[in-house]
C-alpha cells in the first residue's frame, strides 16, 4: 500500500471503534473531502449544539461562500461570458431524498440558503437564472454584486485573448 493511501484505513477504524463504543446511538460525523477546515468546523459546531445534518451542511456551505474558499466558491468566482458572476448550489436531505438546488443564481452571494429554501417552500427540485434570483429575492435574500476587482480583471483578460475558457471558445495560453 502506497503511503498516501493509508490515511483512509485509521479513518475507518477510528469510525467503526466510534460506532462501536456508542452502540446503536448514532454519532455525529462531519467529512469534507476539501482542505476547508473553517467550513469542516462550522458544520461540526452546528451539530455540536443541537442542529441537524441539513442545518450543518448549510452552515459549512455558507462559510465557504463567504470566505471564498479556493476562489471557486462563493463570490468573486469565475465570471461567465458576460462577465458577470454567478452561483450554483444543491442540499439533499438525507433522511427524506428531498432536493433543493438553483443554479446560475445572480447577486446572491448566500446561494446554499437559497437552495435549502427550494427544498423547504416549493415542490421544485432546481430553480436557475433570473427565476431562481427572483425566488431568493422574495425569501429576504439581498440583492447585491457578486463580482470582485480579482474576477473583472480575469473577464477582461479572457476579452483580451479573444477567449472565455467556459467551453465557448479554445483556449491557448503561451
Amino acid at each position: 500500500m502506497a503511503p498516501d493511501s493509508a490515511l483512509p484505513l485509521p479513518l475507518v477504524l477510528l469510525l467503526c471503534g466510534a460506532a462501536l463504543a456508542c452502540g446503536s446511538r448514532p454519532v455525529p460525523l462531519v467529512l469534507n473531502t476539501w482542505p476547508f477546515g473553517n467550513a469542516t468546523e462550522a458544520a461540526w459546531k452546528t451539530l455540536a449544539s443541537g442542529g441537524s445534518a441539513l442545518d450543518a451542511v448549510e452552515s459549512g456551505c455558507a462559510v465557504c461562500e463567504k470566505e471564498q474558499c479556493d476562489g471557486s466558491v462563493g463570490f468573486g468566482g469565475s465570471p461567465d461570458e458576460l462577465g458577470e458572476t454567478t452561483l450554483d448550489a444543491m442540499i439533499i436531505d438525507g433522511t427524506t431524498m428531498d432536493v433543493g438546488a438553483v443554479g446560475d443564481l445572480r447577486r446572491i452571494k448566500n446561494a446554499i440558503g437559497v437552495a435549502r429554501k427550494v427544498l423547504e417552500h416549493t415542490t421544485h427540485t432546481l430553480l436557475a437564472g433570473e427565476s431562481a434570483t427572483k425566488f431568493a429575492e422574495s425569501m429576504g435574500f439581498i440583492s447585491e454584486d457578486l463580482s470582485t476587482n480579482a474576477s473583472r480583471a480575469l473577464h477582461s483578460d479572457w476579452l483580451a485573448r479573444n477567449c472565455q475558457p467556459n467551453c465557448w471558445r479554445v483556449c491557448i495560453y503561451i
